[in-house]
């Protein structure tokens, strides 16, 4: 297993502290000078989570506040902002900077919401305590400090914290602050998780608005998130924002790591002999034209000795992905079964989220999935009326063992997955008699019968879903034709010599007894030979094919094979 050279920063998202303990970095100071050549006076970058959105507005608080100016200039010594030249450089320890990060004030209430809110307000202005006794601040300008840190702000007052901090400082220096807020929509997610949404966003459309729209003592902001919250709801009337998507042009590479940058830190690490698969997981990700890797996933991939993984995935994180799943009728099976199969899907483009309309618009849900980083662009168009239109489809194979871990949570829920395994087993080798064993089981144990109420559309969602159990030793396709028609599920061995799998599905209704299934099942059969559904498997060179007939009805279930 091979070492790293260097030493990767796994979730040091401290700048100072990642150039200080000489951790492996990506040099991407380039962002400062884009900055200073034009910056608007709200910039917004959304990209998918662990994409360094955090590490990047460290690097902008070292390089620009006043606080300890000289010390932090020796953290971008040898940088690309020190070789851009004294220009940019004279920027740097220039202003007052308020750094804030929403990524923890998560909460399953409103009121308990609120109480984060209170502590995380308190703790960020006692970070500039020494205002309290600034003289440019007026006993009533203290009083109200005094407020936020003793936690007893009422929502008004709360909601006015950013706007005031950024005009004490104004006072106190003389020079006007630069605003940066990580993470700015996380506590907005967590309000929709947990049905506290309205609330949540009027809070926040307030507390921002108040500091970013005509605030005369702001110099410019920086806010990163995975989404851009609806202009008409959280950033309504705030005409001076820029968002930086993943569509965008602007900042396109910032976020991230570029191909060039990849290939560097594998060659640093003497381990570019994985590069070609390192592409197939975890690059595919197209920010604004700009091919971009993962960059969680790879730093994690090179620490844990080149081992291929979904690093990036947990659980926690694949609420949305969760949400197309409660949705899955048979258009969006369709298309979902499609999407794992690496093929594309269309969906128009906008942008700007509504967080309830995710649950009932289809549009919607694949415009986020396309901004959480689970699906990518592959191309943008217009219509004949200039609308605007993208092809989506999933990234990289990491992702896409998020889709097959969420199907085979949504279908069978977790600890089934031995007798699953099982039961694939006995159908790939023959043994009917335990196939249908295991197969009564899963819908004895894991399926209700509301489940079954459209029986067809079901029964091939969870023959599909179980097959991502098979996906590394076999393809698997679904409704291809083969033959003199089209198969309903079929196993194609990535080893020749193993043998393939055909399914054939037929529902009954009304059926009393499993035995009773008997005729469908071999009518099911006899489809199979009869239009020859094997020709395919065939010319590929599998010598092997294992040929069943599956007949259910609610959960009753018989299999023939041969």
């Amino acid at each position: 297993m091979p070492r790293p050279k260097f030493t990767m920063p796994i979730g040091v998202d401290n700048f100072k502290a990642l150039r200080e303990k000489n951790y492996y970095f990506v040099d991407k100071t380039r962002f400062i000078k884009e900055l200073l050549g034009g910056h608007s006076a709200v910039t917004l970058l959304t990209r998918p989570r662990r994409f360094g959105k955090t590490l990047t507005l460290s690097m902008l608080r070292y390089f620009f506040t006043l606080e300890k100016a000289e010390e932090n200039r020796a953290l971008f010594a040898g940088l690309d902002i020190e070789k851009a030249g004294e220009e940019y450089m004279r920027e740097q320890g220039s202003r007052p900077v308020i750094f804030l990060t929403l990524k923890d004030v998560q909460q399953d209430s409103w009121a308990e919401e609120l109480n984060s809110f209170r502590l995380f307000l308190s703790g960020l202005y006692n970070s500039y305590l020494y205002l309290q006794e600034s003289a440019a601040l007026s006993p009533t300008d203290r009083d109200f400090f005094a407020t936020v840190l003793k936690r007893q702000a009422t929502l008004a007052e709360m909601e006015a914290t950013l706007a005031n901090l950024c005009r004490y400082l104004y006072q106190h220096y003389g020079k006007k602050p630069l605003l940066l807020l990580d993470e700015y929509d996380a506590p907005i997610i967590a309000s929709w998780e947990y049905g506290f949404y309205p609330e949540c966003i009027l809070f926040m459309k307030r507390l921002l608005g108040a500091a970013l729209k005509t605030n005369d003592y702001l110099d410019f902001a920086v806010l990163t998130g995975v989404s851009r919250v609806s202009k008409e709801s959280i950033f309504s009337d705030l005409n001076n924002l820029e968002v930086c998507s993943v569509l965008s042009l602007s900042y396109s590479d910032v976020l991230g790591f570029t191909t060039a940058e990849v290939t560097k830190l594998m060659e640093d690490n003497g381990v570019q002999d994985s590069l070609a698969e390192l592409k197939k997981w975890y690059d595919g990700y197209n920010f604004g034209g700009v091919e971009i890797y993962n960059p969680w996933s790879v730093i994690n991939f090179v620490k844990n000795g080149c081992t291929f993984k979904p690093y990036w995935l947990n659980t926690s994180g694949n609420v949305i992905l969760r949400e197309l799943l409660k949705r899955v009728d048979g258009e969006r099976r369709e298309e979902l079964t499609k999407l794992v199969e690496f093929a594309t899907v269309k969906a128009k483009v906008d942008e700007g989220v509504i967080y309830p309309e995710i649950r009932e618009n289809a549009n919607s849900l694949y415009m986020m999935l396309m901004t959480t980083g689970y699906l990518k662009a592959v191309k943008q168009y217009q219509d004949k009326r200039r609308r605007d239109w993208c092809l989506l489809k999933i990234p990289n194979l990491e992702v896409q063992t998020a889709y097959e871990q969420e199907i085979l949570t949504h279908l069978i829920g977790r600890g089934g997955e031995v007798m699953l395994y099982n039961m694939l087993d006995a159908m790939t080798e023959g043994r009917a008699e335990a196939f249908q064993k295991y197969l009564r089981r899963v819908l004895r144990d894991m399926v209700s019968y509301h489940d079954t109420g459209e029986p067809e559309i079901f029964y091939h969602g969870l023959m599909m879903g179980l097959t991502v159990l098979m996906e590394g030793d076999y393809r698997v396709k679904s409704n291809r034709e083969s033959g003199y028609g089209r198969f309903d599920i079929a196993f194609f061995p990535v080893n020749i010599a193993s043998p393939g799998v055909i399914l054939e599905l037929k529902a009954a209704k009304g059926i009393t007894a499993a035995e009773d299934l008997q005729p469908f099942a071999e009518e099911a059969l006899k489809q199979i030979d009869n239009k020859e559904y094997i020709a395919e498997l065939t010319e590929q060179g599998v010598k092997e094919i294992w040929r069943y007939g599956v007949a259910f009805s609610g959960k009753l279930v018989c299999l023939v094979g041969e």
